[in-house]
């Protein structure tokens, strides 16, 4: 084989290497975003809906703070066992790839870079451990007047205001809101 295609063919799947160590990083980081949510229910029958919605996924209320009309959730969030199975599929690809370019870099030991897809299950290890977490849902209702409706300042992760905003009649506003 070409003496240059080598060392190419390796810093290429090094990167790659290194792009996915980031990706199974990034799985299981946080993802708190913060939307303003409009609602033309009464406060009463909105909030309700609210903590029976909550309460459906398993969060609890643990703070209720009636002079700012707020309220903040808490429960734990599930891993994905499908996202645990394809990290690890991906990072055996990844290191079973890597394992191959280095045994021909260095044919001596070959044997012995087939042992890094042993690391592999780790990667599934990870975002298990890291995605089994308690999160907290943060609501604040803005009081409503006869010119506009109901608002609601939300802060919880992407994956969490999406479905709510799929089960709860509410829409996200134009406006910023001010928590």
């Amino acid at each position: 084989m070409n003496t240059t295609i080598l060392p190419s063919t390796f810093v290429l799947t090094l990167l790659l290497a290194i792009g996915l160590v980031f990706f199974i990083r990034a799985s299981a980081k946080d993802r708190i975003e913060q939307v303003k949510l409009i609602s033309d229910q009464p406060e009463g029958t909105l909030m309700a809906q609210l903590q029976q919605y909550f309460a459906q996924r398993s969060y609890q209320v643990i703070s209720l703070d009636k002079e700012s009309n707020s309220v903040t959730f808490e429960g734990m969030v599930r891993p994905s066992v499908f996202l645990a199975i394809l990290l690890t599929l991906l990072a055996s690809a990844g290191s079973l790839s890597l394992a191959l370019v280095l045994s021909f870099l260095f044919p001596d030991y070959g044997q012995f870079f087939l042992l890094l897809v042993l690391l592999a299950p780790g990667a599934g290890i990870y975002y298990w451990k890291k995605s089994n977490r308690k999160e907290q849902v943060f609501l604040r209702v803005q009081p409503s007047n006869s010119d506009r409706p109901l608002a609601i300042a939300v802060t919880a992760h992407r994956d969490e205001i999406a479905a709510l905003q799929k089960a709860v009649p509410v829409r996200s506003a134009e406006n910023s809101f001010e928590v």
